[in-house]
């Protein structure tokens, strides 16, 4: 009886989080989100420029990668994976999902809350998919079927991991540390990954419009890459909703919620959803959530606090705050209403 009445205000206080997240969100913006604004061009960053040889080039890009987490907080970025490496990690994703039964896949149901692989069905009004979370770093968990699985999906963690470090190194540079700042504050070597691997039905299969409801991801950053264009919405510092599109050769890059917190809110990890209207087939997706190591103290940075921008954020331990609304470290779910200064229930 208690694990159920503990379960139940673990169920409200989330909810009631995710209203103020949203509440939060919209009050501090000044457009009407009730329409999809497709005059919001998602800017594109060139992961190869940020460290070219030519200083003014360099610098150019490093400040158009400052005005895109600054003005929308996530962007595209080209020339990061090779695309074979993508294409491979969908063909692995699809290949799971295709020559695996469910029974199979019913293995990876949860079992306890360290699981480091876990399978999940949703069909209902609220959330339309089938999907498979594994821990990628600091150790890569994979399952075993089928045989060309893990290799496919090894290959772009390594490399996601390298973009990973190289964007840890020109945020810092934006934000006015030593390249170095950010790796060494989220300890990213010991980094805490989760990747999630989506398939969404077709929209006269599901049971509702909705394949994710409204979030935001907790995390440095997250990384997307999917099969098929349409269903990713990110709702702007505008007030609009927007599709993400993503370009071929492209990956969608999200800021995550410790960097907020990190920066006390000069960068915002911003809300999305997935929807299923435009669904003809089905969509596969990847969404890589990068995090600090689980013992990682993550509060606002001191440069980012004064008399007039006082911690927006209460600190605590990237564990904690995965943790902190009754949820597992490999849920990945956000926190970040209830991190807020101040909140209340």
């Amino acid at each position: 009886m208690a694990n159920r009445m503990l379960g139940q205000e673990c169920f409200v206080l989330k909810n009631k989080a995710i209203s103020h997240l949203h509440d939060f969100f919209l009050n501090s913006i000044n457009s009407d989100v009730s329409a999809i604004d497709l005059c919001d061009e998602i800017p594109t960053i060139d992961y190869s420029l940020l460290f070219s040889e030519n200083h003014d080039e360099r610098a150019k890009s490093l400040e158009h990668l400052g005005k895109a987490c600054q003005e929308f907080g996530f962007f595209y970025l080209i020339n990061g994976v090779e695309q074979s490496v993508v294409e491979g990690a969908l063909k692995g994703i699809s290949d799971f999902f295709e020559l695996t039964n469910q029974e199979e896949r019913r293995e990876y149901l949860k079992k306890n809350p360290m699981d480091r692989i876990r399978w999940g069905f949703r069909s209902h009004a609220g959330e339309n998919r089938e999907y498979l979370k594994i821990v990628a770093h600091p150790e890569n968990h994979c399952p075993s079927k089928p045989a060309s699985f893990r290799g496919a999906i090894g290959e772009y963690f390594k490399r996601m991991h390298e973009v990973e470090l190289g964007l840890a190194k020109a945020i810092s540079k934006i934000l006015g540390y030593e390249e170095t700042y950010i790796e060494k504050e989220f300890k990213l070597e010991a980094g805490f990954d989760v990747s999630a691997m989506n398939l969404y039905p077709p929209s006269f299969q599901s049971k509702g419009s909705i394949g994710v409801p409204e979030h935001t991801d907790p995390g440095f950053f997250v990384s997307l890459i999917q099969d098929v264009n349409g269903g990713l919405q990110m709702l702007t510092h505008k007030g609009n909703w927007v599709t993400v599109n993503i370009p071929r050769n492209a990956i969608f890059i999200n800021l995550g919620d410790h960097l907020e917190i990190l920066s006390n809110g000069k960068y915002k990890s911003h809300i999305h959803q997935v929807i299923l209207d435009n669904n003809e087939v089905n969509r596969i997706s990847m969404a890589t959530l990068h995090g600090p190591s689980l013992d990682t103290f993550v509060a606002p940075a001191s440069r980012f606090i004064d008399e007039s921008h006082p911690p927006a954020y209460r600190g605590m331990t990237y564990k904690e705050s995965l943790e902190f609304n009754g949820s597992d470290e490999i849920d990945v779910q956000s926190s970040l209403s209830l991190l807020r200064i101040p909140f209340s229930l």
